[in-house]
């Protein structure tokens, strides 16, 4: 009988996401892919440390064991490494007890076929031309944020998972986000007063908060396992637009802050995010200080004729 994923959460993960391969990966840069794959393979008996992604993917894991959910979440490792320089990371994921039995150890090529082929609803990985595929293929994705953020207390039980999210751009389309770099505040101000009760168009991440929003159905909200949050620079008054378009989609926010450029970094911290994200760099270096980020790039809306197959980075 063949293994049925249409109906689970499926997060794929690269190997640098989930664990911390900062070393390695300067090894890589400074020389080359055979220096790195010599390492890996001659060090594949020491445990790599936890990444950015780890608290994240071990809290998702874990809802595999609430009554009810058996299986409900699937974790791939999604990596541009070889096959064979790939224990290292299975040793880890043994040593830290996590359930991940499935990988895409693609040698260098491009990942993004088989993203859709996996079913994948999040994809977080360091590579920015995975990502970008991704999200040109309407998958949420985000370029995690590998350094900045204090070590991960492996041994801690994350009781409820905290996802935040920015608005325009992450989990609405950009199209607003424009007239504000385009034409400035007082248009963009103008424009969602005019357009309050005209939903925001989707954005890469909508999608994924519908699937979250219907799993928090299921439990009181004080029990949910899973608890959301939106971080914006918005604020009155484009904030209702936000409201009526999450209303219009049917989906739960449990926390909203409009922050009109303060800090985000704080709220972030202040909220407990096992993950932030957010289309500005500025914005997810600052929170990787506190929090793990991960960075949404923009959809490129110029048509793809080839995939990238000739320079990688097996560090992935």
């Amino acid at each position: 009988m063949s293994y049925d994923l249409e109906s689970k959460l499926v997060v794929g993960v690269s190997s640098r996401a989930l664990f911390d391969l900062s070393s390695e990966n300067q090894i890589f840069e400074e020389e080359g892919v055979e220096a790195y794959c010599r390492y890996q393979i001659e060090h594949e008996d020491e445990i790599l440390k936890p990444g950015p992604g780890f608290p994240l993917v071990k809290a998702l894991l874990n809802l595999n064991n609430l009554p009810g959910r058996e299986n409900c979440v699937e974790v791939i490792i999604m990596s541009r490494n070889r096959p064979d320089t790939s224990l290292r990371v299975f040793n880890a994921i043994q040593y830290y007890g996590l359930n991940i039995t499935r990988a895409v150890l693609a040698s260098g090529a491009s990942l993004a076929p088989y993203l859709e082929a996996f079913k994948t609803d999040l994809f977080l990985s360091a590579y920015e031309d995975d990502v970008q595929s991704a999200i040109d293929s309407n998958i949420a994705a985000g370029i995690i944020c590998s350094d900045g953020i204090c070590t991960y207390d492996c041994e801690h039980q994350i009781k409820q998972i905290r996802i935040a999210f920015d608005g325009d751009a992450v989990l609405f389309s950009d199209d607003s986000e424009q007239i504000f770099k385009e034409e400035g505040l007082e248009a963009f101000e103008e424009n969602e007063r005019k357009n309050a009760n005209h939903p925001l168009q989707a954005g890469p991440f909508a999608k994924f908060l519908m699937t979250l929003s219907k799993l928090q159905e299921e439990y009181p909200v004080e029990e949910a396992p899973i608890r959301t949050a939106l971080v914006t620079a918005r604020c009155a008054p484009a904030h209702e637009r936000v409201i009526r378009t999450l209303r219009a989609w049917n989906v739960r926010i449990d926390e909203a802050f409009f922050l009109g450029g303060i800090q985000k970094a704080d709220v972030l911290k202040a909220f407990g995010a096992h993950i932030f994200f957010d289309d500005q760099l500025s914005h997810t270096q600052k929170a990787s200080k506190v929090v793990p980020a991960a960075r949404v790039p923009y959809k490129n809306t110029q048509a793809k004729t080839t995939l990238m197959n000739g320079s990688w980075n097996d560090s992935s």
